[in-house]
């Protein structure tokens, strides 16, 4: 059988359905990605096929529109601003997705930003189609919404900013998904739901629920399944430069902004070194999507490295608190020092601090070093922020995230096939 996992976004959008596809591939499934041509080699290195999706996040993000999102200072202003890039390239996005699904496969597994496309074209071709997110986007009272900034309204606040989202989230996805419909001869649609989908349609998120747990005012047929790893790639080793860094001292801090564009990277690289040196810590900054450098005794600059092969060697880790990164330091069992920019970092940077495993997040548009030093020395010698962390992680470890998704795709599966 043949499945389809479709996702559009950074490469942390992406990086989850790689260890999700080859736990599929391991069981006997054909498994083939879709999404940007820019991680084209990432996913064809584990073994997966792969069919490209236009527009390049990189190149949104580091636009004009794109920089606008880090100078948001509301979630209003921040969701206009997504609003307007989106809405820009979303009908080249429908179309490739479109193409994509056209292809051919037996069952399609669809990420946040593609579902509302996926589920048109499985109506349309009879073909099995399930959501599987990475961030919990249906209306709760149990928290706020992903672009409500991270502060809860209490329930009954939380399920109308919910609701106030889906009304902008519709006026993204509603013109080109209403057109794909229109192509397809499907019936005119009422974008009055999530991302316009039907009810009753099957969602399983790739989260743990001892990190987001599920709500209880939650329809039937979504679920919290835990997280999918990331695959490391094949053949990797880290260069002898990183091992001998860590070899020459104590634990050091990781900074890293991953997928985060910022026009000043001189000027952010510049502040996380002031901040290390002032924490008195030896750290290592990854280069990211914006660039980052500096380097001196101690501190070095990297370019990609494992999170799941270097986290366990630090003391701490500083990042935008994006979904992946924010799994990769609770997975390692160590503190987080969140500083999110946009989106649904927020979210995630106040679940960790919810959690107890960081500080208090330090918004990037009001980052300083004399702060993100503050937050950075909490991080390190906070015995109780250790020991939390650990705890988390030992738990993570003994989950299971693709079993639910093994067996909600087996239900497709030629009468026979089961999962191993």
């Amino acid at each position: 059988m043949h499945v389809l996992i479709v996702t559009a976004g950074s490469w942390g959008d992406v990086a989850p359905y790689t260890g999700l596809g080859v736990r599929l591939r391991s069981v006997g499934y054909e498994v083939t990605l879709a999404t940007h041509e820019r991680f084209e080699q990432a996913v064809t290195a584990h073994g997966l096929g792969f069919r490209a999706l236009p527009v390049d996040p990189r190149q949104e993000l580091a636009s004009q529109v794109g920089q606008g999102l880090a100078r948001a200072v509301s979630p209003p202003v921040a969701m206009a601003r997504v609003a307007r890039m989106a809405r820009a390239f979303m009908p080249r996005l429908t179309r490739g997705v479109a193409d994509a699904v056209r292809q051919g496969a037996d069952v399609v597994l669809s990420s946040t930003v593609t579902d509302p496309m996926c589920a048109a074209l499985g109506e349309a071709l009879g073909l099995p189609s399930i959501g599987v997110y990475l961030q919990p986007v249906q209306p709760t009272g149990a928290f706020p919404p992903m672009l409500a900034g991270g502060r809860s309204f209490g329930s009954q606040g939380n399920l109308l900013a919910a609701y106030a989202l889906w009304a902008g989230t519709d006026r993204i996805f509603a013109p080109a998904v209403g057109a794909l419909r229109r192509e397809l001869g499907l019936p005119r649609r009422r974008f009055g739901g999530m991302l316009g989908l039907p009810r009753g349609r099957s969602v399983l998120h790739g989260f743990s629920p001892r990190i987001v747990p599920r709500p209880t005012d939650w329809p039937q047929g979504h679920e919290v399944c835990g997280y999918w790893w990331p695959q490391t790639p094949p053949g990797w080793e880290p260069d002898r430069r990183l091992l001998d860094f860590l070899d020459a001292g104590p634990p050091p801090v990781f900074a890293g902004f991953g997928s985060f564009v910022t026009a000043d990277a001189e000027r952010l690289s510049t502040l996380l070194a002031d901040a290390m040196r002032r924490a008195g810590v030896r750290g290592i900054i990854q280069a990211g999507w914006s660039g980052l450098h500096a380097e001196n005794d101690d501190l070095i600059t990297v370019q990609e490295v494992p999170h799941a092969w270097l986290f366990p060697r630090t003391a701490a880790v500083i990042h935008h608190a994006g979904a992946g990164t924010t799994a990769a330091g609770l997975r390692a069992g160590v503190p987080s020092v969140p500083v999110p920019v946009q989106l649904d970092q927020h979210f995630w940077a106040a679940r960790l601090h919810t959690l107890g495993v960081s500080p208090r997040p330090l918004r990037y548009q009001h980052l300083t070093a004399q702060r993100l030093s503050s937050a950075l020395t909490s991080a390190v010698k906070s015995s109780a922020l250790r020991a939390r962390a650990r705890d988390i992680a030992a738990a993570l470890a003994r989950e299971d995230g693709a079993r639910q998704v093994l067996t909600a795709i087996e239900r497709f599966a030629p009468s026979g096939n089961s999962i191993p």
